[in-house]
C-alpha cells in the first residue's frame, strides 16, 4: 500500500556516498545499461543531498526532473524484467560506510510506515505478510543484520525480491524492488546496500515490502516490527515519517 506523504529528497547517508561508475552487467543485460541507469539514480539521490544542504533550489529543480526521468527508466527495466521472469543480475554500487557485522538497522534510511503486518485489504489473498516502507522508487534498500542471501528472484506477486537468512536461522524478505545489488550464496553485513526499491509485481506504487519468516518460504511470517524492535531498531507508527 502507498503511504499519501511525501517523501524527503535529503537522505543523509548518500551525502558522502559515491557511485561505481562501471558495474558489471547482469544477465540480460548486455553493456551494462541497467547497471548505469541504477548507478544514475543512486548518484543523483546524492546530488540532491548536497543540493539540499546547502539550499540550492535551483540545482535541487534540476535534480528533481532528472531523477524523475531516471526513475522512470530504472522502474521500466525492472518491469521488462519481471515480465520476462529472468533478473538482470547484480548491479555493482559503492556501499555505505555504515555497515557492521553486528547490530541491527531498518530497512531503509527514511521511510513512512504504511500498510503493517496482518492489515487486510484487496490486493492480498488474506492478510498483509509484512511491513510496508513507503519510498520512492530507487532508495537504498539495505540488509536489516549480517547474513547469506539464500533467494534472488524476479516475478511473481513480489516481483524482484531478495531473502536474507541471518544467524539463528530467521530470515527477512525485501520485495518490489527495481534492482538487486547482490548475487545468491553472497555474504552481507548490516546496513549493507542490497537492492533498489520499485513497485514491481502486485504493487500499487513505490514501496519495499519487507518481511520476517522462520523459514526462507513464503507462509512462515511473523510481526516483522516487534521482531525489529528486539533488536534495537524501533520503527514508530504507521504514517509516522522517519528519517
Amino acid at each position: 500500500m502507498r503511504s499519501s506523504r511525501r517523501y524527503p529528497l535529503l537522505v543523509p547517508v548518500l551525502i558522502c556516498a559515491c557511485v561505481v561508475l562501471a558495474a558489471r552487467p547482469g544477465d540480460g543485460d548486455a553493456g551494462g545499461g541497467g547497471s548505469d541507469v541504477s548507478a544514475r539514480v543512486a548518484r543523483l539521490y546524492a546530488e540532491s543531498a548536497v543540493a539540499a544542504r546547502h539550499d540550492d533550489r535551483g540545482r535541487q529543480e534540476t535534480v528533481r526532473r532528472e531523477l524523475d526521468a531516471a526513475r522512470d527508466q530504472l522502474q521500466s527495466r525492472a518491469d521488462a524484467s519481471v515480465a520476462a521472469g529472468a533478473c538482470r543480475g547484480a548491479v555493482r554500487l559503492d556501499q555505505p560506510g555504515t555497515r557492521s557485522t553486528g547490530g541491527w538497522v531498518a530497512p531503509v534510511e527514511s521511510y513512512d510506515l504504511s500498510a503493517g503486518f496482518g492489515s487486510g485489504g484487496a490486493r492480498w489473498a488474506r492478510r498483509h505478510t509484512g511491513q510496508d516502507f513507503a519510498v520512492p522508487i530507487g532508495t537504498p534498500v539495505r540488509a536489516v543484520g549480517a547474513g547469506r542471501v539464500v533467494r534472488v528472484s524476479c516475478g511473481g506477486a513480489f516481483g524482484i525480491e531478495v531473502v536474507v537468512r541471518h544467524e539463528g536461522g530467521s530470515c527477512t524478505q525485501y520485495a518490489h524492488l527495481a534492482a538487486v545489488t547482490v548475487d545468491e550464496g553472497e555474504r552481507v553485513a548490516a546496513g549493507q546496500w542490497i537492492g533498489q526499491s520499485g513497485t514491481t509485481g502486485n504493487s500499487t506504487g513505490p514501496h519495499l515490502h519487507f518481511e520476517v519468516r522462520s523459514t526462507p518460504e513464503y507462509g512462515s511470517a511473523v510481526d516483522p516490527v516487534p521482531w525489529l524492535e528486539e533488536r534495537g531498531v524501533p520503527l514508530g507508527q504507521p504514517g509516522a515519517e522517519r528519517g
